[in-house]
């Protein structure tokens, strides 16, 4: 059986401003909220925090925007960050990605890996900037230089694709192994790919299986159905049909329409070969994993 999902996946100034507001700061730290109205920046930024979370005052996305851009006014990255944030969030300010662009920006330039991140993926699709896949490459390095798994899965994507980048198989397979690592799912599923079809690494189909199942075990519907057809064939890992109902089962489970077919198919011609008990005992170990996730 070799019928495995061949695909990867591609896969973000006021100071009280009235009376009312000022009431309800009353319960933010005095010497905090003193040296916020003073002009302290990380003061600022901390009581935006507050805000924004409802940590001590009511929760008020218009006074958080109000602080973090008082702090970010002042080059504090983490502010810049945060009022990009609510720009695009349209949380407390209009909706705007130009404004979260543009503070996002700001915050990158400081170094901030979260700001890089974001910067990147407007670039990426193309949201408050000209889309342009150099630049998200770029902001993506930058990123990832940082350890964001989010950025290195991305940026490997993009070599993959030849996106912005050279196609180097070898770099994306690099850069999917260091998020892989960290645990992002969708990354430990697309290495898993590249050790199955031999691109950018030697074909290894015990470790494309190892990869599948890390991924499958977090919730990829394509690393479940591919990893429950690798134990059904043998390839990479024993022959074990109870093993490739289980994952095959999770699989239909997951999808709908034809990708749903298509697993309940390769389930059937699975349990074909098992004993009542054992599909029994698989359907059952099947329904305790959907209950527990």
């Amino acid at each position: 059986m070799n019928n495995r999902w061949k695909h990867l996946l591609f896969v973000p100034a006021l100071l009280a401003a009235s009376l009312p507001g000022f009431a309800q700061t009353r319960s933010i730290d005095p010497n905090l909220l003193g040296k916020a109205t003073a002009g302290d920046a990380q003061a600022q930024y901390l009581v935006g925090q507050a805000y924004e979370q409802g940590k001590g005052v009511a929760q008020d996305y218009e006074q958080a925007a109000a602080w973090y851009q008082k702090a970010a006014e002042q080059g504090q990255a983490e502010a810049q960050y945060q009022l990009g944030r609510l720009f695009r969030a349209g949380q407390g300010v209009p909706q705007s990605d130009a404004q979260a662009a543009a503070w996002y920006r700001k915050a990158a330039e400081l170094g901030l890996a979260a700001a890089q991140l974001n910067l990147g993926l407007l670039y990426d699709h193309g949201e408050g900037v000209q889309q342009s896949y150099v630049q998200a490459a770029g902001w993506y390095r930058k990123a990832a230089l940082q350890g964001v798994a989010e950025a290195q899965f991305n940026l490997g994507s993009l070599y993959q694709n030849g996106q912005g980048v050279p196609q180097d198989y070898s770099q994306a397979a690099d850069l999917f192994r260091r998020a892989a690592e960290q645990g992002n799912a969708t990354a430990q599923f697309n290495l898993a790919l590249l050790y199955d079809n031999g691109q950018g690494v030697k074909q290894d189909l015990a470790r494309a299986a190892a990869w599948y199942n890390k991924a499958a075990e977090q919730g990829v519907a394509r690393a479940q159905f591919n990893l429950g057809s690798m134990f059904a064939g043998g390839q990479g890992v024993p022959v074990n049909y109870p093993e490739a109902y289980f994952w095959l089962d999770l699989a239909a489970n997951s999808w709908n329409g034809a990708r749903q077919q298509q697993a309940i198919k390769a389930r059937d011609a699975v349990a074909g070969r098992m004993s009542a008990s054992e599909i029994f005992a698989a359907q059952q170990r099947a329904a305790k994993w959907i209950a527990q996730h």
